[in-house]
């Protein structure tokens, strides 16, 4: 299983680190905030390895260029977003490290790890996306990847690589299925199933209306929230040190909540939250598969969190995702603005389910993702002011 515990949600970043320090946040009277979301930490375990002792090929090409075969560059997505880089600007890393997989066999990958969060265990996002990339590599560059379902069955171990395993367990005249198996000390940390299609028109169409949400280019990111929290003269040190390590950390996406939560508050709130995701760095008009393991990493990074919002009077003992979703619904650019809704329908029994939704900025429904995970909370103890 995943160990989840650290920073889920965007929002609940914040607030997680108020968790996570224990006590109050400040010197005032408000209460210190239970809301501990981190993005489906992974713990995996798994080692690197040599196919019968033969030297290991090099590294391939990065995510983009190893999915693209000569000729066109496969629409990724429409929609506005920020133009081209100037000469010289980095691409995402999320594609030229994060998800850039070394082939070892012809269905056999190696992955490692970019970010690791702060406790020290694996992002589950990482785990998902790098798994759809081998599964990708299984495929004939015109079949679009539609829906994944994935299950995290053991802990994993962020000091050592990930191996990937690819079935192909059905190649037809529409749909393809890929079974992919992580791997660490040689037993399974993770199972997923991709199904990918031909394009195929229909007239048969629908989708929900997107949510009435101010553009991302009037608010603020989570750095410059964290910021704004550190400037409190009266937040208490423990947590400004956690502040200071999120800060700190390596994450490759940009978010801006659109309802920043009160950290200092333990209000219970709707099981609801929205923010606007996008790869940090270029990616540009490539194979759409690229643009959707991208998604498949950032699905993940707030997602179980969004079930501890009506809790905040509890302390979280521990999170763990059980499995993973995702629908891809329309062609979309991971690395422009996309509006993440985020809603949790129900809890109990220890679990909790998540459901989410990725729009593009014109309205256009991109992305469906649903996640369970196991919940286990605590009372929290009265703190005295005297």
């Amino acid at each position: 299983m995943l160990r989840q515990h650290g920073q889920d949600a965007p929002a609940g970043q914040l607030v997680a680190a108020v968790a996570a320090a224990g006590g109050e946040p400040t010197s005032t009277e408000h209460d210190a905030p239970a809301l501990l979301t981190d993005s489906s930490a992974i713990q995996s375990s798994g080692g690197a390895h040599r196919t019968g002792g033969r030297k290991l090929p090099p590294s391939g090409p990065p995510l983009s260029e190893a999915m693209e075969a000569p000729g066109g560059t496969g629409g990724a997505g429409a929609g506005p977003g920020r133009p081209p880089p100037p000469p010289g600007d980095l691409r995402s890393v999320l594609i030229t490290s994060v998800l850039n997989l070394e082939r070892l066999e012809l269905d056999l990958f190696r992955g490692r790890h970019h970010w690791v969060p702060a406790t020290q265990r694996l992002f589950g996002g990482q785990i998902v996306g790098q798994a759809l990339v081998a599964a990708a590599r299984a495929v004939s560059r015109d079949e679009q990847v539609h829906s994944l379902h994935c299950y995290f069955v053991r802990t994993g171990d962020p000091k050592v690589p990930v191996l990937y395993e690819v079935e192909r367990t059905r190649t037809g005249k529409s749909f393809s299925v890929r079974s992919v198996k992580a791997i660490q000390h040689g037993k399974p940390i993770f199972t997923c199933q991709a199904s990918f299609q031909l394009s195929q028109g229909s007239p048969v169409k629908h989708q929900f209306t997107m949510p009435t949400v101010p553009p991302p280019e009037e608010l603020l990111t989570q750095e410059e929230l964290i910021q704004k929290f550190l400037q409190n003269p009266n937040l208490a040190e423990r947590y400004r040190k956690h502040l200071n390590k999120i800060q700190a950390e390596d994450v490759p996406i940009d978010i801006k909540p659109v309802n920043p939560p009160d950290i200092f508050s333990s209000e219970p709130q709707e099981p609801k939250q929205l923010f606007w995701v996008r790869a940090r760095g270029y990616i540009g008009e490539t194979d759409m598969k690229v643009h959707c393991c991208v998604a498949a990493y950032i699905s993940d990074y707030a997602f179980l969190g969004t079930a501890l919002l009506p809790h905040r009077q509890y302390h979280i003992k521990f999170m763990v995702s059980l499995d993973h979703s995702m629908w891809f619904h329309a062609p979309f650019r991971a690395d422009h603005w996309m509006l993440y809704e985020c809603e949790s329908p129900w809890a109990g029994g220890c679990r909790a389910l998540v459901q989410g939704r990725l729009w593009r900025r014109d309205g256009v429904l991109a992305v469906t993702c649903a996640q369970e995970g196991v919940i286990r909370v605590e009372e929290r103890p009265n703190q005295s002011k005297l």
